[in-house]
Parts: C-alpha cells; structure tokens; sequence
C-alpha cells in the first residue's frame, strides 16, 4: 500500500513515468523541478510560457491575482483562482482547482485535484481525483526538524529527508480543516473526517474519524 504503483493511475499525470522508477512516492520529491524544466520542453502549442518556466495551457484559467513561480506546469481546463500562490516545482493536471489563497510548493497534482479553499500542499503528492476540503493543509516540516520517517504499524521508513508532506492516492477525500502531518500516506478511495490530525499510514478504502476509530468502507 505504501509503494507508488499501489498509490497512483500513473495515466492520469503527466509525471506518470517519471514516478514509475520509484518504489516509494516520496522518493521523487527532489526530482519535481527537474522534471518540471524536460516535460516544457516538449509540451507543444498549446501551452503559452507567460513568465520564464511557467507554462500554462490555452485551456486553463489563471486569475489576475494568483502568482505563479517557476517552474511550473499549469493543465488543461484547471483552474487557478484568487490570490493563490504558486512558489515553483508544481506539476498541476488537467481540470485541477487550485483555490483562493491556496499556496503550493514542490507538488504533483494528479488530474482533476481539487486544493479550492485556503489549502497548503507542499512537498507531496496528490492522486487522481483527490480533493482537500477548505482549510485542510499538509504540514511537511517535523517540530523538532528531524528526517521524517514513515511510520505503518510495525513498519518504520526512514525517508531521509527534511520535508515531506502528504502522499494522497487516487480519489482520497480529507474533511475541512485537518492537518496532515509529515510523512503522511494516505491509501486510494480513503475519506478523512473534518478537523482530523491525520499521521502515519493510513489504509486503502478506509474511513478515518479519529486516531481511535478508523474502519474498512462498507
């Protein structure tokens, strides 16, 4: 469940093969911006380069107010509305959302993700479909600023770096207002109730109320 191929519709991104050489999801965090920089190269017409290294496709919406910071890759048919913030290393999908004053770092967000209200995603990786509801935000940095590690019941992972957000799979639905802290792996179809502490790993089709009460989708 940890591993990417469990996680992720590698079709669904155009990240798809880049994230296929990698056993686990968070290995491929160091890699965005490079990865970024070779996708622009062959993105085609229908992507405008509207600043140096930022590629927005004919399609997508960019409101006034949103900056966007190189590199970065904007889908087709997305959205990127008021006053979000694109700091660079972002690979957004197509028909994604990206909200008012949503702020985005170092990121691969799967086609049709929705981040659409106060989100903050950095260091992570969000699957097909996902969607963060308003105010949920990936917290990627440990108080204490040790290497994150991994944790799945007995399982312990050491990851070996500093930051690490959230890795979300394909159609993950996290509640208002939950944090999700470092080295969070969150299984396909998994719901998060509303102001959740989400950390560790949690299960494939699992419902999450608290650390207490998580249970299999009927």
């Amino acid at each position: 469940m940890l591993k990417t191929k469990d996680l992720y519709s590698f079709e669904h991104s155009l990240a798809g093969e880049y994230l296929k050489q990698y056993e686990y999801p968070w290995q491929a965090l160091k890699g965005i911006g490079d990865l970024i920089k070779q996708l622009s190269r062959d993105l085609g017409p229908d992507y405008n380069e509207v600043t140096p290294g930022v590629f927005v496709h004919k399609t997508a919406t960019v409101f006034p107010s949103a900056y966007l910071g190189a590199p970065c890759i904007i889908g087709p048919n997305t959205e990127v509305r008021q006053c979000a913030f694109i700091r660079g290393n972002a690979l957004v999908g197509a028909d994604c959302v990206v909200g008012n004053s949503t702020e985005l770092k170092n990121v691969i967000l799967f086609d049709h993700v929705q981040v659409p209200h106060y989100n903050y995603v950095g260091d992570s990786i969000l699957g097909y479909y996902s969607h963060m509801g308003a105010g949920s935000i990936t917290s990627n940095v440990k108080s204490d600023k040790t290497l994150v590690v991994v944790k799945d019941k007995d399982e312990q992972i050491e990851t070996g770096l500093k930051k690490m957000g959230a890795m979300l799979g394909d159609h993950v639905e996290v509640g208002c207002n939950s944090v999700l802290n470092p080295g969070t792996v969150i299984g396909k179809g998994t719901t998060i109730y509303p102001l959740s502490c989400v950390r560790h790993v949690i299960g494939e089709g699992m419902i999450f109320k608290d650390k207490d009460h998580i249970e299999k989708r009927k």
